[in-house]
């Protein structure tokens, strides 16, 4: 019985190399090593009991007499605290799959470095699961994606705002009774934040802002009478007029006023529903919105540095679709 302390620096410095396809399917096709790569990149610091957040831990393993049928799997700890047993993906979205933890990597870079998404149809060609399995899979990723329940990181600067509608179309003027709307709230050269809403209002729009944006910000809106009169707290308010065909105004301070970064957030949002998905639900709208704004904050990162900075994001989250039976 061995109490482990650290992890083994093995997988870790494999890391230093740039991380991308081949090498992940080349060098982690074994489930051994995808799954040492796995807790590298969830405990750094060595092994964490999922249970008790103790971590004193020991790995269990079989004797070498043991016979095959009876040995235990790879990869199992147990607590020297509460005495729970448990492997690097219990907490996690990867939890209670019996997807190989090599495919649940490959699903993972391949979501966090295509710029346009990709269609479940097309995860389960090249993983060669089913095509309800990769839809799962994506959707767990989605789910991971998305933020915490910490308060949002406050955007500062100059903060662009603007909404745009998506669902199914209406036979009466492409109403918009029909749709939700994603609203994005971008600050310039900086993160974002998505929030998705059944209609937007002065007092939905005003509470949005008010939880995303600080005080001190420049405040970029289109002329939606949302924005209209209820920010005058704030550092400025600058509006455009995109009904004179105003899209971008340069102030006599020197200052841009514009929501051109919304549009193009919303460019490539509506690429994936276009080229890839060609439908999205409401219920699953917001894990969708999650994983664009996801790539939009790791936009200046590789496509490894971005997958290493998803993975800690699986922890402490679960997405079920069956209700488990009490």
């Amino acid at each position: 019985m061995v109490y482990i302390s650290r992890m083994n620096k093995k997988h870790k410095q494999s890391q230093d190399d740039e991380l991308n396809l081949i090498s992940l399917a080349q060098d982690y096709s074994d489930e051994n090593k995808a799954r040492e790569l796995f807790e590298s990149w969830r405990w750094p610091n060595g092994p964490v009991c999922p249970h008790c957040k103790h971590d004193e831990v020991y790995k269990l393993t079989s004797k070498p007499t043991t016979k095959a049928k009876n040995k235990m799997r790879p990869g199992l700890y147990c607590c020297a605290a509460c005495r729970k047993t448990f492997s690097a993906t219990v907490g996690t979205v990867f939890e209670d799959s019996h997807i190989p933890i090599g495919k649940w990597l490959l699903a993972v870079f391949i979501l966090c470095s295509s710029k346009k998404s990709i269609s479940a149809n097309q995860l389960h060609r090249m993983l060669k699961v089913t095509y309800k399995t990769a839809w799962f899979m994506a959707h767990r990723i989605r789910f991971a994606m998305g933020p915490d329940s910490k308060p949002p990181k406050m955007l500062t600067g100059t903060v662009e705002v603007d909404e745009t509608y998506i669902g199914p179309r209406s036979d009466i003027h492409h109403s918009k009774s029909s749709k939700d709307s994603v609203v994005a709230l971008i600050q310039r050269d900086g993160p974002m934040h998505t929030r998705i809403v059944s209609n937007i209002t002065h007092k939905n729009a005003g509470q949005m802002i008010r939880e995303c944006v600080s005080k001190d910000a420049v405040l970029n809106t289109d002329q939606h009478g949302a924005y209209r009169g209820r920010f005058k707290d704030f550092k400025r308010h600058d509006v455009v007029n995109h009904s004179k065909f105003e899209y971008s105004r340069t102030n006599e301070d020197g200052t841009k006023s514009g929501i051109n970064t919304c549009e193009s957030f919303f460019s490539l949002f509506k690429r994936g529903i276009v080229g890839s998905w060609h439908h999205i639900s409401r219920e699953h709208l917001p894990k969708y919105a999650n994983e664009f704004e996801f790539r939009w904050n790791t936009r200046k990162d590789t496509d490894g540095e971005r997958m290493e900075k998803f993975l800690p994001m699986v922890e402490g989250r679960r997405l079920m679709y069956r209700k488990p039976l009490n």
